[in-house]
């Protein structure tokens, strides 16, 4: 790049930082203007522009506005007060977000409850969260009753027998604004809505969202959007996490945009969907995007309207694709979990970058990456005793220094105390510190820009070398007919370290022989999957994380695996049989 290229990229830099740290300074400057505070003023700003766009029909910001009172009046006419936790049990609709807006106009917590989950999951969910009541739309109020039969129950969209209809009383409840009062007292560091995390290892934990947080993930998307009144976003992640339900529909609602909300996310249809409603902006994760580039290129893919895609998990190789297939001319990836304290953003950057932190901006930002040994999964520290920082290049675990007085980087925790002190790093680098554990592994080169690597955990040992699952799954992926790729490490009785092991979904009967010289040429020896699985479909959350804890736990045992299984002799991939089992076990067979 030119003198004057590399010039314009870092203004484009700075410039794009700034509006967005301005925005997250705007929260702290105003400690007592919460979530509801800021969407009221959306509404009250642009009353007749389109903000909710359904299959049949639209809200404007105006009706958004009266629904969410009517909710809040709803609500405090049957007792309900500030602190009070009402779960939300809904797929994406339009009263989803209405509801729980209106829920926090008077500061009643609403729980985001994950619609595709049933039975212990759910009810756990609900236990933890400490809601009496919930609202459920019509179609999953049984599989609430079942979960939760003790909860008091309010059917959504359509009346559902048994329970109360959410609709009727809504009917009667007036359409005025609640009084402010009934706010007072609350400030950003209170608690706004309960999240859920994903639950890939486990049942979920509950995120605390406070206003704080909650407006952050709000306003700084559309900051980095450049998002104005007459932009639509697609909205076919799910509203109940935060990357879909805060920051893709706060990039519209804080600018005066729509919100184009879909029910699911459809590979197939998305692209004619992304026409049919004028869709100009479109959140992601990486998954989803690859799901669209597994589709057959066509000419939907290229006519359409969006400019621009934000969102996380987009590997670098899906990135060139989506970008020379769809023609869209941004794409902003950035970094962030919802219960965490480290947030980066790549506005300028190279593909595959999650975000940038320059030498000279530093100070603005909390994020170390430190030394990481994968087999004890601690930090390494030096004959100090503190953490050590990695050189550029070098792989290391992400930390973000808590910092109580910057609503920014402080950590809620989650509703259990040890599993809270679990993810606190004290004494990284001075007596007395406190760092919040990512759990994710990165790197950062010269320039500052950051690469995600793989989740803490993931990472496993071979051949006395790390292998990261997620260059391993990038490698697999671009391989024709393979469709999804989950790599994990597995325990071989007579070595030290895990092996790796590949869960592989394909379209056809894959040529072995031509993956494994695809698989020489790019990946080092020690990294090439030891053996490789195949299924029909991979288990995911309902965010499109892979749920790699069932896989590991079968290992290679061919007993507890119903699919093909193959295994690396040192020339190609051959079955792995009963025979070929047992003379691994007993170590006749070397890898």
């Amino acid at each position: 790049m030119s003198f004057f290229g590399a010039l314009a990229r870092e203004f484009d830099y700075v410039t794009g930082m700034l509006r967005v740290l301005r925005r997250y300074q705007a929260v702290a400057r105003h400690p007592k203007r919460l979530v509801p505070d800021h969407l009221a003023e959306s509404c009250a700003r642009w009353p007749g522009n389109v903000a909710l766009i359904d299959d049949g029909a639209s809200w404007t910001y105006a009706e958004l506005d009266a629904y969410a009172n009517r909710v809040a009046n709803w609500a405090f006419a049957l007792g309900l007060r500030r602190g009070d936790v009402v779960a939300l049990f809904m797929q994406n609709r339009p009263e989803f977000l209405a509801i729980w807006y209106g829920l926090t106009k008077i500061g009643v917590v609403p729980a985001l409850l994950n619609y595709q989950l049933s039975g212990h999951s759910l009810e756990h969910c609900i236990e933890i969260s400490g809601a009496k009541r919930a609202i459920a739309e019509d179609g999953l109020v049984e599989t609430l009753r079942h979960a939760a039969p003790n909860l008091d129950i309010w059917s959504a969209i359509r009346p559902h027998k048994g329970v109360h209809d959410f609709g009727r009383a809504l009917k009667s409840a007036p359409a005025q604004a609640p009084d402010r009062s009934r706010l007072e007292g609350l400030t950003i560091s209170d608690l706004c809505m309960i999240m859920f995390t994903s639950g890939t290892t486990g049942l979920p934990k509950v995120a605390r969202m406070t206003h704080s947080r909650a407006l952050g993930y709000l306003t700084v998307f559309a900051a980095a959007a450049k998002a104005r009144p007459d932009d639509r976003m697609i909205m076919v992640l799910p509203m109940y996490h935060a990357t879909g339900g805060l920051c893709g529909v706060g990039a519209a609602l804080s600018a005066g945009g729509a919100v184009i909300v879909r029910r699911h996310f459809s590979a197939s249809r998305f692209w004619r969907d992304a026409k049919r409603f004028g869709a100009t902006m479109f959140m992601y994760v990486g998954e989803l995007c690859r799901f669209l580039m597994a589709q057959p290129a066509g000419e939907a893919e290229s006519d359409h309207g969006i400019r621009i895609a934000m969102g996380n998990g987009l590997r670098a190789d899906v990135w060139k694709r989506l970008k020379a297939r769809s023609g869209i001319a941004e794409i902003v990836e950035f970094y962030g979990a919802t219960e965490g304290n480290v947030g980066l953003m790549n506005i300028d950057g190279p593909a595959g970058a999650i975000g940038r932190v320059p030498s000279y901006m530093r100070k603005l930002f909390n994020v170390a990456l430190i030394r990481h040994d994968v087999e004890t999964g601690e930090a390494v520290r030096g004959a100090d005793g503190f953490c050590i920082r990695t050189d550029p290049g070098e792989v290391g675990e992400a930390i973000g220094e808590i910092r109580k007085n910057d609503p920014r980087y402080r950590f809620e925790g989650y509703s259990d105390k040890a599993e809270t002190e679990k993810k606190i790093l004290r004494g990284a680098f001075r007596p007395g510190d406190a760092w919040f554990r990512t759990g994710d592994l990165m790197r950062r080169d010269e320039l500052g820009y950051f690469y995600f690597v793989d989740r803490v955990g993931d990472t496993f040992r071979w051949m006395a070398e790390n292998v990261a699952t997620g260059e391993v799954e990038e490698a697999l992926s671009v391989f024709p007919g393979i469709e999804e790729a989950i790599v994990y490490g597995v325990v071989v009785p007579g070595y030290e370290g895990r092996a790796g092991m590949a869960a592989i979904v394909a379209d056809t009967k894959l040529d072995l022989d031509a993956l494994a010289k695809h698989l020489d040429a790019e990946l080092p020896p020690y990294a090439r999957p030891v053996f490789l699985r195949f299924s029909r479909s991979a288990a995911t959350t309902g965010t499109f994380k892979y749920q790699k804890s069932d896989l590991k736990a079968d290992g290679f045992d061919i007993s507890r695996i119903d699919n093909p299984v193959m295994y690396w002799t040192g020339e190609a991939y051959a079955p792995l049989d009963e025979a070929a089992y047992d003379r691994i076990q007993n170590g006749e067979i070397r890898f």
